[in-house]
């Protein structure tokens, strides 16, 4: 393993980092390791935090990745409550400081994962007023947790995939529920508005308010909220308010360190950033996909997916151990949310701007006609990537089919065996 790095930092203590420190041991590296977190918990499943977490009673050690003692075992220094404030690529060095503060100090790497993921972007103007939560990390979970008591009034900021799944968890516990999206339909933005509409209409067969195509002014309240403002002068009253306007990744760090920061951390297929040794990983990389090329999508891309901070974290360990024989990022993107008794599988890469069309079921309304379906987005004559609400089956069979860049025709086809 020529160029092999013999000291290596992991910083962010993610499910991306997570999964590097056991790529990297996998891959045969026996120098020292270091695995520095910004949070007080080792590295936890995130996914539970919007669903699971929020509708049980669960204790936050049931969402640690790995069992207790799994770091000890695999020889990792770990370093919690400790943030990343910079780095130094001349020097090799990454400087930390103690999240209750103190002296900073610095790490000494030969190879480096930046693995810092993404924060929840607040909604403006709000500050730090008592009942209005992002939700990110576990705290922020079990925060909102304590509020969602039967009759509760919560009022979820941002139709996309975690605040619907909060919605959803909330009308669980017996909330009254209302969502506000300034789009015409949740989930604009990856189903596009004829099916982020109809899968926008769980909320309201699950007696959770939509307020739809209205932006927000801002929060009413003295020392704690009362009520969302909107836009067009009414108000939301709320005695809980969640936002959940999407993420920032979190590269405040690296600010004057020399990597290329633009929407994340931007990186080659090969999740290489900079200088040789330097790699990024999960939400805060930008990197390039392979398999999006064929579709026309030559740029990195930052992907916010469960499913790419695993593979990104597995493809980095040996890489970065392996230099020589690194092997570029090319998968299929594949999402999921689980919003009621109902399951949405996404994958491929669909666009707003794709045709789309019901391939196997039926998207009516119609209650005879049953809710399950699969959708597929086509563009150029390709299938560029479906959607499936309670259809696992098909989903499986067109998530194996865009592995190979379909047709639009041979889509079909596949369609016409499944029914």
């Amino acid at each position: 393993m020529s160029n092999s790095p013999k000291r290596i930092v992991i910083v962010g203590a993610s499910l991306a980092g997570a999964r590097a420190v056991h790529s990297v041991r996998s891959a045969g590296h026996d120098g020292p390791l270091t695995l520095i977190g910004a949070e007080p918990h080792l590295p936890y499943d995130r996914p539970p935090l919007s669903k699971e977490f929020l509708t049980g009673d669960n204790d936050p050690s049931s969402l640690a990745l790995d069992p207790d003692g799994a770091f000890d075992d695999l020889d990792v220094e770990v370093m919690l409550s400790t943030h990343a404030v910079g780095l130094d690529m001349a020097a090799r060095t990454v400087a930390v400081a103690p999240a209750a503060g103190g002296s900073a100090e610095t790490v000494p790497f030969d190879g480096l994962v930046i693995a810092t993921g993404a924060a929840a972007r607040p909604l403006p103007g709000v500050g730090n007023m008592a009942g209005v939560h992002t939700l990110r990390t576990l705290d922020d979970s079990m925060a909102i947790r304590e509020g969602l008591i039967a009759g509760a009034r919560v009022a979820v900021v941002g139709g996309g995939f975690i605040g619907s799944e909060v919605a959803a968890s909330a009308a669980a516990r017996g909330c009254e529920v209302t969502v506000i999206e300034a789009a015409p339909a949740p989930l604009v933005r990856g189903l596009g508005a004829e099916m982020g509409t109809r899968v926008g209409a769980l909320h309201g067969q699950n007696g959770v308010e939509l307020r739809l195509g209205i932006g927000v002014d801002g929060v009413l309240g003295a020392d704690r909220v009362e009520a969302v403002a909107m836009a067009d002068g009414s108000r939301v009253p709320a005695d809980l308010v969640v936002v959940g306007i999407g993420v920032v990744p979190n590269t405040e760090w690296l600010e004057g360190s020399g990597l290329e920061i633009d929407n994340g951390v931007v990186c080659d297929e090969t999740l290489c950033c900079g200088p040789q040794g330097i790699y990024a990983v999960g939400d805060v990389a930008r990197a390039g996909n392979g398999w999006l090329g064929p579709l026309g999508v030559s740029e990195p891309v930052r992907v916010e997916h469960w499913t790419a901070a695993v593979e990104h974290g597995m493809a980095v360990g040996r890489n970065l151990v392996a230099p020589a024989e690194a092997q570029p990022y090319n998968s299929v993107p594949f999402v999921w949310s689980d919003q009621y008794d109902a399951r949405i599988q996404i994958a491929g890469h669909p666009d707003a701007d794709d045709d789309v069309e019901v391939l196997v079921g039926s998207a009516e309304d119609d209650p005879d006609s049953g809710r399950s379906f699969l959708a597929g987005y086509r563009r150029n004559g390709r299938l560029s990537g479906v959607m499936a609400l309670d259809a696992i089956r098909p989903f499986v069979r067109f998530r194996r089919l865009l592995a190979n860049h379909p047709t639009w025709d041979e889509a079909l086809e596949l369609a016409a065996t499944l029914g």
